[in-house]
């Protein structure tokens, strides 16, 4: 299990490498949302989207292969955070992506330096395809969501914003597969109320915790480059359940809402799936008892701006 002391260890270890990113307080009434809002803007990290602080933490803390190098496989923002570490850290990497992943992403994966496939349909497919590709060349696996130093890293954020803030009742988070929101329940442990919100397409962590059990989900949603696991993460899914988190879904139709309400009134860019913990208020699927300090999360902008219009 992660705890809050590996994520504190993993905030230090990685601080030269990441931005703390703002948080904005704002008022009653914005983006049709009756209750004032703290919305952390972590879109606005190192290749826009949270996921740096995972790779960092896990090149950071493992003995890297000078030749073979690093190797992920990702729906793009974990595979364009992995290329961007290893440039950073001066080591090769190689990621595999699904053919749902959008162009723009994989430019900028390109554009980091890293060696690109696509293959497959979806993200598992292009798991299975790195991981045979790991053991043929001995390159170190960077997991996108189920491995203890990525959701170390990721724990940092929850670090981050508690520090930037004076209270917080209630977190809203996206839920892809895990890695995210599993970290940062490790860090709070129980003292702030967290929810995953998932797009109704793909549902692989509301699925799990009506089963109790780990199942595979088919994955057909807007947000499925970012947020298109077909199963959740075996570590984030004790952390959740430790510390009962829930989850609520959302429509496509309330994510695009989301996005454009974020266009129009903040112009603020969000990719689909970095506005889905934001349609969870706008769309009603989660009403905040008055009062209540909510926090809602933008976890990624790697979109064109002309798609959120």
């Amino acid at each position: 299990m992660v705890s809050p002391a590996d994520i504190e260890a993993a905030h230090h270890r990685i601080a030269p490498y990441i931005r703390a990113t703002p948080v904005i307080a704002l008022e009653p009434g914005a983006l049709g949302v009756p209750t004032a809002l703290l919305l952390k803007l972590e879109s606005l990290q190192h290749t826009g989207s949270f996921k740096p602080r995972g790779a960092f933490n896990r090149l950071l803390t493992a003995d890297v292969p000078a030749t073979a190098g690093v190797i992920a496989a990702s729906g793009g923002n974990h595979g364009i955070a992995v290329a961007y570490a290893a440039q950073q850290l001066g080591v090769p990497a190689e990621i595999f992506v699904p053919t749902i992943s959008a162009a723009v992403k994989i430019d900028r994966i390109r554009a980091y330096g890293a060696q690109v496939t696509i293959t497959g349909e979806a993200y598992a497919e292009a798991f299975a395809a790195s991981q045979k590709r790991a053991q043929e060349t001995g390159a170190l696996v960077v997991h996108a969501y189920d491995q203890p130093e990525v959701l170390a890293g990721q724990g940092t954020l929850g670090r981050e914003w508690e520090s930037q803030v004076t209270r917080i009742d209630t977190l809203l988070i996206a839920v892809g597969g895990g890695g995210l929101i599993g970290g940062i329940a490790a860090w709070f442990a129980g003292r702030v109320a967290i929810i995953g919100v998932e797009p109704e397409g793909s549902s692989a962590f509301a699925s799990a915790l009506r089963a109790g059990e780990l199942v595979d989900v088919p994955v057909n949603s807007i947000a499925a480059d970012s947020l298109g696991a077909r199963r959740v993460g075996v570590l984030m899914f004790a952390l959740t359940r430790q510390y009962r988190v829930n989850c609520l879904l959302v429509s496509d139709a309330a994510i695009q809402e989301a996005q454009r309400r974020l266009w129009q009134e903040l112009r603020i860019v969000a990719e689909p799936g970095g506005a889905t913990a934001l349609a969870a208020l706008t769309s009603g699927a989660y009403e905040p008892a008055p009062g209540e300090r909510v926090g809602v999360l933008i976890c990624g902008g790697n979109t064109e701006p002309s798609a959120v219009g």
